[in-house]
Order: structure tokens, then C-alpha cells, then sequence
């Protein structure tokens, strides 16, 4: 059975993956079960395996931390929902590219809950909506698989401090900008957000209770 965790205040980046990394290994062991956890981190900026150091605009602004998930640079902090999927693909079918369309749905399933229309895009990773005559990204992806175990996972911007997002290039694309529910003027909490991701990764992941 998946346990669901929420953790109400931020967390610290390098806690967190500490405590992902011995999870991963548990979950490998079969000593304990698949896990999201539900989270918001201090201001941090993540370097990915694909990331180019001139993406990164001010080195100095917040802590850096290069970690092992795909993906380029992005920021998490406050007003942003992370959810850290470690979950068994042993059991759930080891086809990467499908567990990565599962997690893009149930942020796209979720983002219609609240009248939001987000797509994927073609060498564009991640959540995308349109604003205007432009697009704006929403929604971050980024994974690693262990033994076939999942880590790290997907973030959505809630309400986060977007001007945040400068001293990076998220993702290494510069051409568009980043958005979030309020931004689009959605009024919500983190909770109601929770109680839809949690709908959608029951009805998605066909084996999480």
C-alpha cells in the first residue's frame, strides 16, 4: 500500500534528499511501502544531470545543489508543491517514458480541476499554459529511477515568489516565463491543491490506494 506524507513547513533541500535516498533503499529492501510525499522547500536552485553552468544567472542568491534527477536548473521554494514520488516500477511496469506521461497527467488533470489548461510541449519539459500571446511554464518534472525504485518527482507552482525564478533559466529555455495558479488567477491553498493531486495519482496510478 502507498503512503501519502505531508510535511506543513519547508524543508531543506539536502534533508530532504537524505531522507529520499533511505526511503529508495527501503523501499528496494522491502522493508517499507511506496511513498509521496507532499512538500515545500527553503529557496533553493537544483542543477539536474543536462545542466549548463551558464544557465545559472546568480550563483549567490540562494544555496545550489546539484543532485542526480534529469532535467536542467529550477528553483523550488515556498508557494510551491513538491511531490516526491518514490514509487516501485517493478510492479507498476518498468516503461520510463509512460511513468513520465503519468506524472505529466495528473498535473494536467489536476491543473483542470481548477479551470487551468496545461500541455505538454515538445522539447519543452514539463507543464506549460498558455498566457496571452505567449506560453508560461507551470509545472516542473524531474526523475530518477534506482533499481527500478522512482525519486524525485514534480513540482507545481502554487503561489511562489516567481521573481524567484531570475537567477535562474529554468530548464535551460529562455524564451518563455514561468507562472503559477495565482498568477492565473486562481484562489486556492496548498491543500485543496493536495486533495485533487491525490484524486489524480489514485486514478492514474491504478495500484495506489
Amino acid at each position: 500500500m502507498i503512503e501519502f506524507k505531508t510535511t506543513k513547513e519547508p524543508i531543506e533541500y539536502q534533508k530532504a534528499l537524505n531522507d529520499m535516498e533511505v526511503r529508495v533503499a527501503k523501499i528496494h529492501e522491502g522493508l517499507q511501502p511506496e511513498l509521496l510525499w507532499f512538500l515545500q522547500h527553503h529557496p533553493v536552485y537544483t542543477a539536474g544531470t543536462s545542466s549548463n553552468k551558464r544557465d545559472l544567472l546568480n550563483a549567490t542568491r540562494f544555496p545550489v545543489h546539484h543532485v542526480g534527477r534529469g532535467g536542467q536548473y529550477t528553483y523550488h521554494g515556498p508557494g510551491q508543491r513538491v511531490v516526491y514520488t518514490m514509487l516501485n516500477l517493478n510492479k507498476r511496469g518498468t516503461d520510463v517514458r509512460q511513468f513520465i506521461r503519468n506524472l505529466e497527467q495528473v498535473v494536467i488533470e489536476t491543473l483542470a480541476e481548477f479551470r487551468i489548461t496545461g500541455e505538454r510541449k515538445n522539447g519543452r519539459v514539463g507543464i506549460w499554459v498558455k498566457d496571452g500571446e505567449t506560453e508560461k511554464k507551470i509545472a516542473a518534472i524531474g526523475i530518477r529511477i534506482r533499481h527500478w525504485i522512482t525519486f524525485h518527482g514534480i513540482s507545481i507552482n502554487i503561489n511562489p515568489n516567481l521573481e524567484h525564478f531570475a537567477g535562474i533559466i529554468p530548464c535551460g529555455i529562455s524564451e518563455y516565463g514561468i507562472t503559477s495558479l495565482k498568477d492565473q488567477n486562481v484562489k486556492c491553498t496548498m491543500r485543496d491543491v493536495d486533495e485533487v493531486l491525490k484524486l489524480y495519482f489514485n486514478k492514474i496510478f491504478k495500484e495506489i490506494d
